[in-house]
């Protein structure tokens, strides 16, 4: 057991253990008077601390919501300490738990003034207060016509998580199309793509992963590899070629991307760009090696797409012993006297 849970169980231990005393020497009553006590002086500093906090802000309304509970709430407090009045005492308690009550309801749906509260949902649409009426929908569960509601807003982006909860996948990706075409956002072509794809419709998931790869290139591999799941050889090849030039760019800054180049180009039919690639990324591999001896690993994977087997084993054992090494050295510094 942690110590964590022996303070909790102590300190549960000690409430007990002095309550008990109480009862013991002054009777049960006299617990009830230190509790009600204790509580309501509790929730008064409470209440005055926060009445203090918005007096000092200036914010006068909610000054005069918390006046009237902090003065209930410190007249128990004196009636606890004295005992006398305790039907008054009652019904303060009682007040408080009512108000707590029609706080957490009315915290619930923050939106709706008190009357719209009292409508239900088709009586707010017909009204055409479609906000309210939208969160009434959500509460019931009928997510399609929140969806509607929204759309009627024009709150695009809450229609098409309504519509995603409804599971219309494809009204939620059509929203994000419209929504790219007007804010020129990549974000939702990324959505839209994910939202077709969940609505089973592929051919459309494609379409706009290829748009979104207009604007960010380095997904022009997973446009390839998505027509190529749908038997779209040409197109496939397009985006192939899209990712090839892409990564060639890439590896004229940074040497690691030669790897993508030569492994697109080798896909494509390409050999002798594929070859001269796999050059270029050995060339980098090796002068990483230098300097962090985990780099042997892809030094054989070099040697691999060459076709130079040997020098890919002799790589393979220098990446070993590395390993090795630092395992060793690993289990010495985790080895703690006892």
């Amino acid at each position: 057991m942690d110590k964590l849970k022996l303070y909790i169980i102590g300190f549960l231990v000690l409430i007990i253990a002095i309550a008990g005393g109480i009862v013991y020497k002054w009777g049960f009553w006299m617990l009830v008077r230190i509790v009600l006590s204790l509580g309501f002086l509790g929730l008064t500093l409470m209440l005055g601390f926060f009445l203090v906090l918005t007096l000092y802000a200036e914010s006068w309304k909610y000054a005069a919501y918390l006046l009237v509970p902090t003065a209930l709430s410190a007249y128990a407090t004196y009636l606890s300490i004295t005992w006398q009045k305790l039907k008054v005492v009652g019904g303060i308690i009682v007040l408080f738990i009512l108000g707590l009550a029609f706080g957490i309801w009315y915290i619930s749906e923050p939106d709706l003034s008190l009357a719209d509260r009292f409508r239900s949902a088709e009586k707010l649409e017909k009204m055409g207060k479609y906000k309210a009426a939208a969160r009434k929908y959500e509460k019931k569960g009928n997510y399609l016509k929140a969806a509607e509601m929204y759309e009627k807003l024009g709150w695009m982006e809450s229609a098409a998580w309504a519509y995603e909860k409804a599971e219309k996948y494809e009204k939620a990706a059509e929203i994000y199309e419209q929504l790219y075409e007007k804010e020129r956002d990549t974000y939702y072509l990324k959505e839209a793509h994910e939202y077709w794809k969940k609505a089973g419709n592929m051919e459309r998931a494609a379409k706009a992963l290829e748009r979104y790869a207009e604007e960010e290139p380095w997904f022009w591999e997973d446009v390839a590899k998505l027509y190529e799941e749908l038997g779209k050889e040409e197109k496939a090849k397009e985006a192939w070629q899209r990712a090839l030039d892409y990564y060639m760019k890439e590896a004229q800054e940074e040497g690691v991307f030669w790897e993508d180049v030569g492994n697109i180009a080798r896909k494509l039919g390409k050999e002798e760009l594929a070859k001269e690639a796999y050059q270029k990324f050995l060339e980098y591999c090796l002068k990483e090696a230098e300097e962090d001896p985990m780099w042997w690993k892809h030094v054989a994977e070099a040697y691999e797409y060459l076709g130079e087997k040997d020098k890919a084993e002799e790589a393979r054992k220098k990446y070993e012993e590395y390993r090795k090494k630092i395992m060793k050295a690993n289990e010495e510094t985790s080895k703690f006297p006892e």
